[in-house]
């Protein structure tokens, strides 16, 4: 089994309101059109439902509302980024994912001296590329997955 090591320095980049975000391209399965989510009772708010994916049922988390962001209807550009981490398969419900991009170690910055409404523990970094800043998500932190050291 891999261990996810960032070690390629390639991001998966999406799109919440208008801020980029990036997850580490290791976890990433696909990136799948919104498909049919069939709501489970008794769930946390953030998680939309599950969805049938080629005979896998994968639940999905909207990161919307998991970042407390106020709620979007569902648009044709709205994707599912579909992860595997730790043996687990999960879908994340954002506004749009389209590429992928190398971000050097040398250009994420540490948040540990941002002080924010955003909840930091779910932030790794904020990597510069051009002009633009994009967050790096804490996926395991966000999934309140153990990692294994």
């Amino acid at each position: 089994m891999s261990n996810h090591l960032e070690n390629n320095n390639q991001y998966v980049i999406f799109k919440l309101e208008n801020e980029f975000y990036g997850i580490p391209i290791n976890y990433v399965e696909t990136i799948e059109k919104v498909l049919e989510l069939t709501r489970v009772p008794n769930t946390p708010d953030y998680v939309k439902g599950v969805i049938n994916l080629r005979g896998v049922v994968v639940p999905v988390v909207d990161l919307r509302q998991r970042f407390n962001l106020k709620t979007k209807a569902i648009a044709d550009e709205s994707r599912i980024i579909i992860l595997s981490i730790e043996e687990v398969v999960v879908g994340l419900l954002v506004d749009n994912s389209s590429e992928v991009i190398t971000i050097m170690e040398e250009a994420i910055d540490s948040t540990s001296n941002l002080v924010n409404s955003f909840e930091d523990d779910y932030i790794k970094g904020i990597g510069k590329v051009d002009d633009r800043m994009i967050i790096i998500v804490d996926i395991p932190k966000i999934l309140g997955i153990a990692m294994e050291s």
